[in-house]
């Protein structure tokens, strides 16, 4: 029992992470039809990014704000500067060749990964670097009585539980949401109908990266040490959650980035670490020989 609820609360760790990175994924994809490879950078450039606030002066972010208030402006720092990095990139990268088609606008993605990859190499080195263990909570608490969770495990789940929940409200429940889910279904309709296709493009590259900068931190403040590399693996991971769940639908990436990090837990914890991506992968193609469209169903426009 001990076993299956640490590796439970395992899961849904990495679960949150998978599903905030899957999420920017598909909005993206939703109303662009464009896979955005360099969206694992985000999260990795995120992640270095809340570490440098936290190092900054020798600790001085942690001294000045107090433990938790040095993770909440590191949170946010990177945050901003990820929603700003995004909005960059889709002016660099992407607008200029939105009507190439979109051969190259897959290429472009991939030289935008390459770029932020190995810009981040050039500024920190290609070494391992760690998350100060000054500005990381040391707390835990027994869990059902059988497991002990560490403080700022709990708030990674909390916070993004809460962060996905409201852009679900966002997207699903609102007026903006309604312009977004009808880009994303027929971008030419929408526009002839008076929506502002830039707020929109806006919208996706800014809180897509943002949501992969808050997962980035996380991961360095649960995990402690980051790399340059490690991009390529979460974001890789998110793009099969996405699959997962159904491309371009966003409680899809959710569902399919909590069901794989459960699944891929459980399989470690239980079977063999050394064999759980070859697992997910497993899983991942009977989903999709069983419901091609995933779990929830890509959303494609109707015609009528």
């Amino acid at each position: 029992m001990q076993l299956l609820l640490e590796q439970l609360t395992n899961g849904l760790t990495i679960g949150s992470f998978y599903a905030l990175v899957a999420m920017g994924y598909s909005m993206v994809y939703g109303v662009m039809k464009l896979i955005n490879f360099a969206h694992g950078d985000f999260f990795t450039l995120g992640s270095y990014l809340g570490y440098a606030i936290l190092v900054i002066g020798s600790g001085w972010v942690t001294r000045t704000f107090g433990l938790w208030g040095g993770i909440v402006v590191a949170i946010l720092g990177a945050m901003l500067g990820l929603a700003i990095g995004g909005l960059l990139v889709e002016r660099v990268a992407y607008r200029p060749v939105y009507k190439a088609g979109r051969l190259p606008l897959v290429v472009s993605a991939l030289g935008a990964s390459i770029f932020i990859s190995n810009g981040i190499m050039a500024v920190w080195g290609p070494r391992f670097q760690a998350y100060p263990q000054t500005s990381i909570p040391s707390g835990t608490f027994r869990l059902f009585g059988e497991v002990y969770m560490t403080d700022i495990k709990l708030v990674t789940l909390i916070v993004s539980l809460t962060l996905m929940a409201l852009i679900y409200y966002v997207v699903e429940k609102t007026l903006f949401g309604a312009a977004v889910r009808a880009t994303a279904l027929d971008r030419e309709t929408a526009t002839l109908m008076g929506i502002n296709f830039r707020s929109i493009i806006l919208f996706v590259f800014s809180v897509g990266p943002a949501l992969g900068a808050l997962a980035g931190v996380f991961a360095g403040l649960n995990y402690s040490r980051i790399i340059f590399t490690m991009g390529w693996g979460y974001g890789l991971k998110a793009f099969t959650a996405t699959i997962m769940g159904g491309i371009g639908n966003i409680p899809g990436a959710m569902i399919g980035g909590i069901l794989l990090g459960l699944l891929e837990s459980l399989f470690e914890g239980f079977v063999s670490g050394a064999w759980k991506n070859v697992f997910v992968f497993l899983i991942l193609i009977i989903i999709l020989i069983v419901r091609p469209t995933g779990l929830i169903g890509e959303k494609v426009a109707e015609k009528v």
